[in-house]
């Protein structure tokens, strides 16, 4: 169902993208097919996404900002505590959408070190693995290989949506896969030098 015709700024590009992507799939998502959701001309679209992979990054940036609702420590929260809320509701947020998964994996930007544009969660997780135990370098890899993690099990879980799966084994699954993961880093983070 095509939605009544709006202005168009970013933000009805990315929620009328959200929904194509939604019915179609990222293997069906075409600028083209989103224009006439849209009710737009296509280059309408270029004025504020250059590109598709532009859009799709966009889009990727838009759901963990609306979806990821854990991206940040709390005071005084422990970071084993931390790494397995935050990777609970990332895995929620790249549900949210279909192929949420591959949408991230193929699109999402991620600030280089180096970067002086370093989002502040970035900045606060490290901070907070640094603040309890971790070398810098090992924070960092700590929290990609969560990341990966998370985002290689809702992979499966995406692919094998039209099987019929039980959703508790997955949850079990991916708790026995995280605890695994956390647990394995405070092994390490004991052991001497």
């Amino acid at each position: 169902m095509t939605q009544a015709r709006t202005r168009l700024d970013r933000t009805a590009v990315l929620c009328g993208a959200r929904e194509v992507l939604d019915r179609t799939g990222l293997d069906g998502f075409t600028t083209r097919a989103l224009a006439a959701h849209l009710q737009v001309r296509q280059p309408g679209l270029y004025w504020h996404f250059p590109t598709k992979a532009d859009l799709l990054s966009a889009l990727a940036a838009d759901i963990l900002e609306r979806e990821h609702h854990a991206s940040l420590p709390e005071p005084g929260e422990g970071w084993e505590t931390f790494l397995m809320r935050n990777a609970r509701s990332f895995r929620t947020a790249l549900h949210a959408v279909r192929d949420g998964a591959r949408l991230h994996a193929g699109y999402h930007r991620r600030p280089c070190r180096e970067s002086t544009n370093l989002s502040e969660a970035p900045s606060q997780q490290i901070r907070l693995l640094v603040n309890q135990g971790f070398e810098e370098h090992s924070a960092i890899s700590a929290l990609i290989a969560i990341s990966r993690y998370t985002v290689g099990v809702v992979l499966e879980e995406q692919a094998g949506a039209h099987d019929v799966a039980d959703k508790t084994d997955n949850d079990d699954t991916f708790e026995f896969g995280l605890t695994a993961l956390v647990d394995g880093l405070a092994a390490g983070l004991e052991k001497p030098l």
